[in-house]
C-alpha cells in the first residue's frame, strides 16, 4: 500500500509540473535579460531592477519592476512599475509603460525594433518620430533610480503651478 501512495504522489507531482510548465501564462526563473538576448534584442533594454516577468504563448510580455524609475541611455527614460509589450524576434511592439524624454517632453515608446543587427542600430518608435540609437548603449542593463522620480515630478508640478505657466488669456 505504501508503494501505491508513493507512485500516486510521483504521478501527481509530475502532472502538476507539466501543468505549470505548459500553462498559457509562463513565469520564468531565468532572467528577462537572457530572454531578450534569445529574441535578438539587447539585454540592456530593461533595467537591473526587474523583479519578475510573464510571457504568454502568443508573446505578450509583462515585466514587473520594483517600482517606477528613471535611467539614462542617450536621453532619460522612465519605466513604470509594469512594462508590457508583444515580444517577437528582434522587436517589442505595442509597448506600454515606457517613456523617453525628447526636448523636455516625455513621449511614450511604442515600438522597439532591431531591423538589421549588423547595422549596430536599434529603432525606437516614439509616436511622432522614429529614433535610431546605437545598440552599444543597450549592452548592459542599466541601474534605474527610483529617487529621481519624486524629484522629477516635484519639479514638474512646481513648474506647472507657477504663475508664469498660467495662461493669461
Amino acid at each position: 500500500m505504501a508503494i501505491f501512495n508513493t507512485r500516486t504522489r510521483i504521478v501527481f507531482f509530475c502532472t502538476l509540473s507539466l501543468l505549470v510548465l505548459f500553462s498559457p501564462r509562463l513565469s520564468f526563473s531565468s532572467s528577462i535579460h537572457d530572454l531578450l538576448i534569445s529574441k535578438g534584442l539587447p539585454a540592456g533594454l530593461l533595467p537591473k531592477e526587474v523583479k519578475s516577468y510573464t510571457l504568454s504563448e502568443d508573446g505578450y510580455l509583462e515585466v514587473f519592476l520594483d517600482g517606477p524609475c528613471l535611467t539614462k541611455y542617450e536621453n532619460r527614460v522612465f519605466f513604470e512599475s509594469v512594462v508590457r509589450a508583444n515580444l517577437t524576434y528582434r522587436s517589442l511592439s505595442g509597448v506600454v509603460g515606457l517613456s523617453q524624454e525628447e526636448l523636455f517632453l516625455w513621449l511614450p515608446v511604442k515600438d522597439i525594433i532591431v531591423d538589421d543587427p549588423g547595422s549596430g542600430l536599434i529603432l525606437f518608435d516614439i509616436g511622432v518620430a522614429h529614433k535610431q540609437l546605437s545598440l552599444s548603449l543597450f549592452e548592459d542593463p542599466p541601474n534605474c533610480k527610483p529617487q529621481g522620480i519624486s524629484h522629477f515630478f516635484n519639479l514638474y508640478f512646481l513648474f506647472m503651478s507657477s504663475p508664469s505657466c498660467v495662461d493669461p488669456y
